[in-house]
């Protein structure tokens, strides 16, 4: 295969055991400054997805919660996909400590009371929330935790 501008697109999906957490790339700024991002993957590739709803709650609920742990958060972003998300931080390479940031979060998530941001002010479709399916998902992916630096099925 041509290998492509995009990383992922130069992932073989095929090859890969989700749920996981892989450092996807890095990238110096002209001022020293590393943004690393991270695969937070919570469905398998071509086998199942997220249903919108409960991704686009699960957005906003991990979004708003996990800069409760961190200061070194950037953004969470859908993959179109809807298998996963991307975790951008600045100037932090702890992989373990982000798997515990993400740990909380999810946990934050299960005991969320609403959806952040849910109405139409703060959001372009308010109309596609819901918090259950935003705690399911969260739900899995926890009950997984011990699997999450396993990228590559064996």
């Amino acid at each position: 295969m041509e290998k492509m501008n995009v990383e992922s697109f130069n992932l073989d999906h095929t090859k890969v055991k989700a749920p996981y957490v892989r450092l996807a790339g890095k990238k110096a700024g002209d001022n020293g400054d590393i943004i690393y991002k991270y695969d937070v993957r919570f469905k398998q590739p071509n086998k199942e997805h997220m249903e919108m709803a409960s991704l686009h709650s699960l957005e906003h609920l991990t979004a708003e919660l996990i800069r409760n742990h961190a200061d070194y958060i950037v953004d969470w972003s859908p993959m179109g996909c809807q298998t996963g998300f991307y975790l951008t931080v600045i100037n932090h390479d702890n992989y373990n400590e982000i798997l515990d940031v993400l740990e909380a979060t999810m946990k934050d998530v299960l005991i969320a009371t609403e959806v952040p941001a849910s109405n139409e002010i703060q959001c372009g479709w308010a109309a596609s929330h819901t918090l259950t399916g935003a705690q399911e998902l969260a739900k899995e992916f926890l009950a997984k935790r011990a699997e999450w630096e396993i990228v590559f099925a064996s």
